[in-house]
């Protein structure tokens, strides 16, 4: 397992990530496939963040916390991690469950229907881009994933149609299904 270390505002000394490395060596008893970790440690506003993201098989997993302490701030977004690689490996366990989880895909009538007056003034200013790799899968799976970052939507790639989808989480339960008008 390859174990990168990112820092931004802050120090982080040899013993601090010894003490990381052999702590998230340990995930390995949960799930051997896990093939790199990336721990990024930065410091805001009196606090030490913790941001460590995974991949396991192509499954990304991100746990994150805060505390005073930098290893109290570890030990609780490793714990976030630990709990998404035991709920990923039951459910690798139990290839049956993508076949008794009830998924909606039914489309709003109005997606992104908000009706805002013409007076709200709202920034569209851009204040952060994102890139990342977009892995090809069905719906289900992405739903999947997207539960384990702990995000509101998540876009692949369709196994079907080869085409960019996103799903995403309906305030009213289930989850949505956005796909390409050709």
């Amino acid at each position: 397992m390859d174990v990168r270390f990112f820092t931004r505002n802050v120090e982080a000394t040899e013993d601090q990530k010894d003490f990381m490395e052999k702590k998230l060596s340990k995930i390995e008893k949960f799930f051997n496939k896990i093939n790199d970790v990336q721990v990024v440690l930065s410091f805001k506003r009196g606090m030490n963040i913790v941001e460590i993201t995974t991949s396991a098989n192509g499954i990304v997993m991100r746990g994150e916390d805060h505390a005073p302490d930098m290893r109290k701030a570890f030990d609780k977004a490793l714990k976030n991690i630990e709990r998404q690689v035991k709920r990923h490996k039951d459910y690798l366990k139990d290839r049956t469950h993508i076949k008794t989880k009830d998924i909606s895909f039914d489309l709003p009538a109005a997606i992104f229907g908000d009706k805002r007056d013409d007076d709200d003034e709202t920034s569209t200013d851009i204040v952060k881009v994102k890139r990342f790799p977009v892995a090809t899968m069905l719906p289900a799976e992405a739903a999947r994933q997207m539960d384990l970052l702990g995000h509101s939507f998540f876009m692949f790639r369709s196994g079907d149609t080869g085409n960019y989808n996103v799903v995403y989480k309906r305030n009213d339960g289930g989850y949505g299904l956005l796909e390409p008008q050709e």
